[in-house]
């Protein structure tokens, strides 16, 4: 009987400043199709790239979007992480607020690890089976407790920007 043997690895997701990205877990093939319908009904103008590594069978990057660069930036990061069943999907003209619902409601998805504009390491434990999630780190540490006047200038940030009434 051989010893399991458990090792990590740490991947930064390779993506422009300021590009939001969420990465999360599914289990079945059918997840890439499902995600494009439920992000394609979310906003006539949201674009957005999406990629799926599946976990047997042929065990490809499977991909899909209406951006190419971001299909591609999905597909390359999805690959880079390489934990079967999980997924990446990259948005332009709309944020993870808009569309966490819908994804979070396809069938196949189990969870989602992160959804954001900051830098984002992905933490992946490797075994003889493969490499899976075990978390992200997503932007760095705090600096400080808010005072008095940021809880103000974080109230008007968010009704200015429609948020909250």
């Amino acid at each position: 009987m051989t010893t399991p043997s458990l090792s990590w690895d740490v991947v930064s997701v390779d993506k422009p400043d300021g590009l939001n990205v969420v990465i999360g877990q599914a289990h079945f093939i059918k997840t890439v199709e499902d995600l494009h319908e439920a992000l394609v009904g979310v906003s006539p103008v949201l674009r957005f790239g999406l990629a799926f590594c599946e976990a047997s069978g042929p065990r490809l990057v499977r991909r899909s979007g209406n951006d190419p660069d971001l299909v591609e930036m999905a597909a390359r990061n999805a690959l880079a992480i390489g934990a079967g069943h999980s997924f990446v999907i990259f948005l332009r003209e709309g944020f993870p607020v808009n569309v966490l619902n819908p994804v979070k409601a396809v069938p196949e998805v189990c969870g989602i690890y992160c959804a954001t504009a900051n830098p984002v390491d992905v933490v992946v434990a490797v075994t003889r089976l493969g490499r899976g999630i075990v978390g992200v780190v997503d932007g760095e540490p705090p600096l400080g407790t808010e005072t008095g006047e940021d809880v103000a200038d974080r109230r008007d940030l968010l009704r200015t920007i429609g948020y909250k009434l």
